[in-house]
């Protein structure tokens, strides 16, 4: 029996294509989190079923907004995207372009900080104190506290209405595993997410995932999305001299 036949399970969360997951779900105006770390980790086909929805006026809590002409570098030339949530933007032109042009608003946020502001709205924690970016542009406008003589800023937790977010296999019931390097902010945005739809390259039926190897429950994930032959592109290549 095949892994993705729907009959092998009362209660399966796959839909048949990107486009279908997304169909009725994002409106103009959403909060998005999405996973991945330049171009590792992306879910490329939920970026492209979300450009093609037409939705417009998104904020987007990434940790970067891909490179020019992919990933979310492709909703940038869309202009689907009127603020960013990002740690490191330094690899798209168009996001730079976009930025200086007052085109598109940008909350720098430290790695770290976004990570755990992330893993913070999954958790249902409103807010945390953390010393990161105390004295910085990145603590403006925020509350300070001090514990033990000490200087915190208050941050956020994040809540978003959709997340999108990249695994390498999934069950039918959603619970999902990564693959290395390709997790990283994925399970905080899967977590963050009122709904999430994650995109899978392998499907497999329920029970045959090791529990111990599971790295995000399926509690966390809606819907579930089939993308066997990812373009998984290079960020930077780099050579070595001969």
């Amino acid at each position: 029996m095949s892994a993705l036949d729907a009959s092998a399970t009362s209660f399966h969360k796959l839909w048949p294509s990107a486009q279908a997951a997304l169909d009725g779900l994002v409106q103009d105006g959403m909060l998005l989190a999405i996973g991945g770390f330049g171009l590792c980790g992306i879910p490329e086909a939920l970026i492209l079923a979300l450009r093609d929805t037409g939705v417009r006026n998104l904020t987007v809590a990434s940790n970067n907004a891909g490179v020019d002409g992919w990933g979310l570098g492709l909703l940038l030339e869309s202009h689907q995207i009127r603020k960013m949530i990002s740690s490191y933007v330094g690899e798209n032109l168009e996001f730079e372009r976009q930025f200086l042009a007052g085109e598109l608003e940008v909350e720098f946020c430290p790695q770290g900080t976004l990570a755990e502001r992330m893993r913070a709205g999954g958790a249902g924690i409103a807010g945390f104190y953390t010393r990161t970016g105390v004295g910085t542009i990145v603590a403006e406008g925020k509350e300070h506290k001090d514990f033990d003589g000490v200087t915190y800023i208050l941050e956020r937790g994040i809540r978003a209405d959709v997340a999108l977010v990249k695994a390498w296999k999934a069950d039918l019931h959603g619970n999902l595993v990564y693959r290395r390097t390709a997790r990283n902010f994925n399970p905080n945005a899967t977590s963050c997410g009122m709904i999430t739809v994650a995109e899978a390259e392998i499907i497999v039926q329920p029970g045959e995932l090791d529990p111990d190897e599971i790295h995000t429950p399926g509690v966390y994930v809606q819907r579930i999305v089939h993308n066997p032959h990812p373009e998984k592109r290079i960020e930077k290549r780099t050579m070595r001299e001969e």
